[in-house]
């Protein structure tokens, strides 16, 4: 689960259309859908960041181990071939907060002095406390924010003399997209560089997918339905924000999270299940009339899947967007893994 999903078409319509256009469509599909961005308001990304803190998802903390351990090699690898100066611009696609970014940002300044730093996303909000926290804890970072979805638009790349660029694109946040998407979003990015800039990816390993892996669907399962219920609760608020925002009438009492291990889609599904028969009703909106949505007892509404992977897995995604892997960096109980590629 990354921290920014985006609502489609959101820069061109009001949040609260883009909602009702979601909730239209993935609740009169068979089987029925909500899109994960929908998790994002502002309840549902506190209740992320609770997430990222828990004992049972260790996905934040791994990657975030990762870089610790190996910013300096990291950035070296990137840096390699870039010409006399070796100098790199960092853009990260979905920035959000940038959070474990400036362990690499600090990297970067030591290496070469200085680093120009272009973080991308959708919230403005969560820019403005990403350039806040970096400007204040690592001088020598000149922070140029953009508010684009990266998954839909040109990139907005300030290419500076003799520099490459290092895309960053890490928390696993590719993994949240179908396969076909995942490879049209690193195709966008491709298409904006030159050959010879840098992609560093992190992805989520499957079960076992390390080349010593000892990693289990259960390791994976708890992440996502840790014992406290913080993941449930974010699960089972996007039926609040379309009670709220919709005047829907969806009774949270009458469904549960669930989450299971797709082994043939090597995906974690988050479903909600309705505990029940029932019936719920959505009025008229901007999207269209007023409608019901009938439920039977267990039917579910699948709102996200996280994609895992493997080695082999990752280097075909790569190649499919024209980047051939560079190196990898993996925690000690290969958990996790951060890839860099060339753009070729």
């Amino acid at each position: 689960m990354p921290p920014t999903i985006f609502a489609p078409d959101a820069p061109l319509i009001s949040t609260t259309d883009a909602v009702a256009f979601e909730a239209r469509v993935g609740l009169t599909a068979t089987p029925k859908t909500l899109s994960p961005w929908l998790f994002y308001d502002e309840a549902g990304s506190r209740l992320f960041e609770q997430i990222t803190e828990l004992p049972e998802y260790y996905l934040t903390r791994t990657e975030r181990g990762i870089f610790a351990a190996n910013a300096d090699e990291i950035l070296c690898e990137a840096a390699l071939g870039q010409g006399p100066s070796g100098k790199l611009t960092l853009i990260e696609l979905g920035a959000g907060t940038a959070t474990k970014t400036g362990i690499l940002l600090a990297e970067a300044v030591r290496q070469q002095g200085s680093v120009v730093y272009q973080p991308v996303d959708v919230s403005e909000t969560a820019l403005a406390e990403a350039s806040e926290n970096i400007l204040a804890n690592i001088p020598g970072v000149t922070v140029r924010s953009q508010v684009a979805d990266y998954t839909r638009e040109a990139l907005p790349l300030n290419r500076l003399p003799e520099t490459r660029t290092l895309a960053l694109y890490i928390g696993s946040s590719i993994g949240n997209f179908m396969p076909e998407d995942a490879r049209d979003v690193l195709r966008n990015l491709r298409a904006q560089l030159l050959p010879g800039d840098t992609l560093l990816l992190g992805t989520d390993l499957a079960p076992n997918g390390g080349p010593n892996g000892n990693k289990t669907a259960a390791t994976l399962l708890a992440a996502y339905d840790d014992a406290a219920g913080v993941t449930a609760a974010f699960n089972l608020n996007v039926l609040t924000r379309l009670n709220r925002d919709l005047k829907a009438d969806f009774a949270l009492a009458n469904f549960k999270h669930r989450v299971c291990w797709n082994p043939t889609q090597s995906r974690i599904e988050m479903h909600l299940e309705s505990v029940i028969a029932q019936r719920v009703h959505i009025p008229a909106n901007s999207s269209g009339p007023a409608f019901v949505v009938d439920f039977a007892r267990g039917e579910t509404i699948h709102t996200e899947n996280s994609y895992k992977f493997n080695s082999a897995a990752v280097e075909e995604l790569l190649s499919s967007a024209n980047f051939k892997k560079t190196k990898s960096w993996e925690d000690p109980q290969h958990l996790f893994a951060v890839t860099l590629a060339t753009a070729v």
